[in-house]
C-alpha cells in the first residue's frame, strides 16, 4: 500500500492523523488502527473501512446494443436484501432485485452517464455507489444524411 497511502504532514500539527488511500481496493476492506503520540501521551483510534465495488462486464466503454452487466458488491458482512439501480439522479429506482446486478441487453446512448448502486442489508445498513457509464455509439439525428456546402468543411 506503500504508493497509495499518505499523512497530511501539515494536518498533524492540528491534531488530525487521518490515513488516505488512493484508489481504494477491495482488499483495503477492515479494521485500521491508528496510535499517535504526543508527550507522554499515547492516542489511539479504529476505524472500520468497507468498500463497494461496481464492476461491468464487458468493462467500460460499453458498445451501443451489445448486452451489458453491471453488478454492485460490498465488503458489508450482512444478508442482502435488496439492490436498487437509479439513473441520472432520478427520485425513484430504474430497477431493483436480490442479486446487485443489473443486465441491460440493448444499451443505447440513453443508458450512459450515472448510475447509482444502493444495496440495502438485513441489518438495515443502506450503501451506495456511482458509476458514469460510457457508452460507444451513434448519438445523432435520427436521418443519417447530412448535407454540406460545396467547398466548406464537414
Amino acid at each position: 500500500m506503500k504508493r497509495r497511502v499518505s499523512l497530511q504532514d501539515s494536518a498533524l500539527r492540528n491534531g488530525n492523523f487521518s490515513l488516505r488511500i488512493d484508489p481504494v481496493r477491495s482488499n483495503d476492506a477492515g479494521l485500521y488502527e491508528a496510535w499517535v503520540e504526543y508527550n507522554t501521551e499515547v492516542h489511539s483510534c479504529h476505524v472500520e473501512l468497507g468498500v463497494i465495488t461496481v464492476t461491468l462486464s464487458p468493462p467500460n466503454p460499453v458498445v451501443e446494443n451489445e448486452p451489458l452487466l453491471m453488478s454492485c458488491n460490498s465488503s458489508h458482512q450482512a444478508s442482502l436484501v435488496e439492490a436498487c439501480w437509479f439513473h441520472n439522479g432520478q427520485l425513484g429506482p430504474s430497477f431493483c432485485s436480490l442479486s446487485g446486478s443489473l443486465s441491460i441487453l440493448r444499451p443505447t446512448m440513453a443508458d450512459a452517464g450515472s448510475w447509482r448502486c444502493q444495496l440495502r442489508y438485513s441489518d438495515n445498513k443502506i450503501i451506495s455507489a456511482t458509476y458514469n457509464l460510457q457508452i460507444l455509439g451513434f448519438d445523432g439525428p435520427t436521418n443519417p444524411m447530412v448535407y454540406a456546402a460545396s467547398g466548406s468543411a464537414a
